[in-house]
């Protein structure tokens, strides 16, 4: 073998290392975002477990807040039947409206408010909600790390052969933008 054949052999082999290592790092960012994902379904569990006891504490007062109650009922069930990430973030994101109205509906009972079993539970669902921010950052973390090898020179040939695309972030939508961005009213 000549110097130009033994020269050309170590730079196939070395392109050959380095696009298997572009692969492996996206195949790993991929499945550190599915893993991030894993976690937010652990406390989505845990609020849908905790939901239809709120929702039956909250039936003893509110009787004639029905309509409000299904819609969080059938907000969670669509939750739980999501089959893909993106899915189970849109569900979230509805599921997280119908809570959001089930709270301005407590407000109207003062007396639910006082019961202790309410106390309880909105204790552990405002826990769950912190840790489900705290996840839901690290998803976005992970989405933000995983797009950048996606769209980034060289590995974004790489993705492209092997089908990686970029993937959506867990964001409020659009349609709720303006009522999260709006500073809450404290009334004494």
């Amino acid at each position: 073998m000549n110097m130009t054949t033994i020269i050309v052999i170590v730079a196939v082999v070395i392109i050959a290392m380095i696009l298997i290592s572009m692969y492996n790092n996206l195949v790993r960012l991929r499945n550190n975002r599915e893993n991030a994902f894993a976690n937010i379904d652990v406390q989505l569990k845990q609020r849908y477990d905790l939901v239809p006891q709120l929702v039956s504490v909250v039936k003893g007062y509110a009787t004639h807040e029905r309509e409000l109650l299904e819609k969080v009922t059938q907000a969670r069930s669509a939750c739980m039947n999501a089959s893909s990430i993106n899915d189970r973030i849109q569900a979230d994101n509805q599921f997280s409206s119908a809570l959001a109205g089930l709270r301005v509906a407590v407000e109207a009972y003062p007396e639910l408010k006082a019961n202790a079993n309410f106390m309880q539970l909105q204790t552990e669902l405002s826990d769950i909600e912190n840790k489900l921010a705290s996840v839901r950052r690290f998803f976005n973390s992970a989405t933000r790390e995983f797009n950048n090898a996606v769209q980034s020179f060289p590995s974004n040939i790489i993705a492209g052969m092997f089908g990686f695309k970029t993937e959506p972030m867990f964001e409020i939508p659009a349609s709720e933008r303006a009522a999260h961005e709006k500073a809450p009213e404290i009334q004494f």
